[in-house]
This record gives C-alpha cells, structure tokens and sequence, in this order.
C-alpha cells in the first residue's frame, strides 16, 4: 500500500514579519536540502513553521544562525500515489486502527504524495499503514 517512515520534523517559532518563508527556504536551498513536506503559517504575530527535509541535520544547521525556535519531533512520512483516495486509505487505517491524528500535513506533485501524520500512537498507525 503506502511507504510508511519514522522520521524528524523540525518545528520553527519565530515573531511573523514579511519574507520569513523566503528566509527559511534560502537557508535550507544553500545547504543543499530538499523539502519534502511544508506546514507554515501565521497566527497572532507569531509564525510557524513545520518541515521534513532530505537531511534532517543539515537542514537544522542552515536553520540555526537565524536564531529561531527550533523544535525536532518524530513523524510519519507516508509517501502514496498522487491519485484520488490514497489519502483517504491511509486516514480509514488509521482511524480503524482507533488512533486519533494530531495533525497532518502534505506536499503532491507528480506521480506520488508525500503525507506528514502526527498522531497519538505513531508506533501502531505506522504498523497499520504498512499492512
């Protein structure tokens, strides 16, 4: 079914100001990294941001100098064709599973989909997802 992988998300909190998005992206763009998945948003003059990355420690290495909040959690990536009803395949397991989704996330393009899941036992929604 889906590709299913314990992997680091890094979370960002910083004060919202214009270009922030432009900021973050240049910083991993000259370490070379790639984004595979991109949460970000502003609320209440504050600016968050949640990513997974090619390269995790590279990523936040670049990320450090600007002096940002950096917080790392462990995720779920799932990678699933970019075609109508993965996604809802994997949300059905999850949910039959009886595992409640915190928060997710997701970045298409091409043939596949690449979903980002924070849930409340990730251990038993990844087993569930690989079956």
């Amino acid at each position: 079914m889906a590709k299913a992988r314990k992997v680091k998300e890094i979370r960002l909190l910083m004060l919202d100001k214009v270009g922030l998005l432009s900021e973050v992206t240049t910083a991993i763009a000259k370490a070379k990294v790639n984004i595979n998945a991109i949460c970000a948003y502003a609320m209440e003059n504050h600016a968050f941001f949640m990513l997974t990355t090619s390269s995790h420690a590279r990523a936040k290495k670049a990320l450090t100098p600007l002096g940002f909040g950096i917080e790392e959690k462990d995720v779920i990536q799932v990678e699933v064709p970019n075609k109508p009803g993965e996604l809802q395949k994997v949300a059905k397991r999850i949910a039959n599973a009886g595992v409640d989704i915190e928060y997710m996330y997701a970045t298409t393009g091409g043939g596949k989909a690449t979903c980002v899941f924070k849930t409340a036992d990730d251990q038993k929604a990844m087993k569930v997802i690989r079956k």
